[in-house]
């Protein structure tokens, strides 16, 4: 098994567009009132469920 590195190699320069800054924290999400297609994996279309998978 290869040791993991834990340490930069000799040399290392931080490139300019590296900030220090904390990440943001995340944003609520959006409530819908219906189940999520994406979520569920089905789409109803005129009243019948589709599945795409």
């Amino acid at each position: 098994m290869t040791e993991r590195a834990t340490k930069r190699p000799e040399g290392f320069a931080k490139p300019t567009y590296w900030s220090n800054a904390p990440a943001p924290a995340p944003q609520p999400g959006v409530q819908h009132d219906e189940l999520s297609p994406t979520r569920y994996g089905d789409w109803v279309k005129d009243g019948i469920a589709i599945d795409f998978s």
